[in-house]
């Protein structure tokens, strides 16, 4: 793995500055995008070990605080390790972030991150790859439909409701995707039911996107998360390896 240099950065967007960590390899030569989305719990050290990890690979990785409309990270204090069932005050306290963060507004966003990786000068030109873990797997397949022009590859882990009945459910952007996807569900998540994984399977099927959708075996919503009580260290394996192959073979 090589060297690796992070920052936190700023990114202007239409509704104020978001707050982003950016990390690349140490020697600044210009590198694909990897642009990641948190799951709920943050911008925070799990999450910037694992940009670490993808630059280290030889990529150029932002990972900004979606929640930025609520303040800077932490938006949420949050003990060391994450168990909500021992405090449910935590999902009380970020359940009304995920709700404020509309399609709408999640999009407009990642035209200024999308933006702003284009901007810089440790990124190639041309399109960017996705990776978002939870709520920032709805947040890829958005994107991925938002700007096909801009998105190679996208990859979400343990997604939650990415094909719901709703209006704005998120496998609706299928026909508009041009990148390679490629998914991985938990089979004990409440918030992927089979039905909806076999509804988002139909629908990029249907619309002829290049993906590869997995179930992991007795995996819970968050196992790629070592800093909670979800964790998994097969699904993690399992995902970094499906993440990695994806990168490579997309630049």
């Amino acid at each position: 793995m090589a060297a690796v240099q992070g920052t936190a950065v700023d990114i202007p967007t239409e509704d104020g500055t978001a707050d982003a960590y950016l990390v690349h390899p140490a020697d600044g030569r210009p590198r694909p995008a990897v642009l990641l989305y948190m799951d709920a719990f943050g911008l925070r050290p799990r999450l910037m070990s694992m940009a670490d990890r993808l630059a280290g690979a030889g990529y150029t990785v932002l990972v900004p605080n979606v929640f930025y409309r609520h303040g800077r990270a932490p938006v949420v204090e949050l003990p060391e390790f994450i168990d909500p069932s021992a405090r449910p005050e935590i999902f009380e306290c970020v359940g009304p972030l995920v709700r404020s963060l509309t399609p709408e507004l999640a999009m407009r966003d990642a035209g200024a991150y999308l933006t702003w990786l284009a901007d810089s000068p440790v990124v190639t030109a041309g399109p960017v790859a996705l990776t978002g873990y939870c709520m920032g797997a709805r947040l890829v397949l958005l994107t991925a439909g938002s700007y096909p022009e801009r998105v190679a590859a996208a990859a979400g882990f343990h997604g939650g409701r990415l094909a719901t009945d709703a209006p704005d459910s998120p496998h609706l952007v299928a026909g508009r995707i041009t990148a390679e996807l490629c998914f991985a569900h938990a089979d004990r998540d409440p918030s992927l039911p089979p039905e909806q994984i076999q509804r988002l399977e139909d629908a990029l099927t249907a619309a002829g996107v290049r993906h590869r959708c997995e179930v992991c075996p007795g995996a819970q919503h968050g196992f790629t998360q070592a800093d909670t009580a979800a964790y998994q260290r097969e699904g993690d394996e399992r995902h970094w390896a499906a993440l990695l192959d994806l990168l490579k073979r997309t630049f």
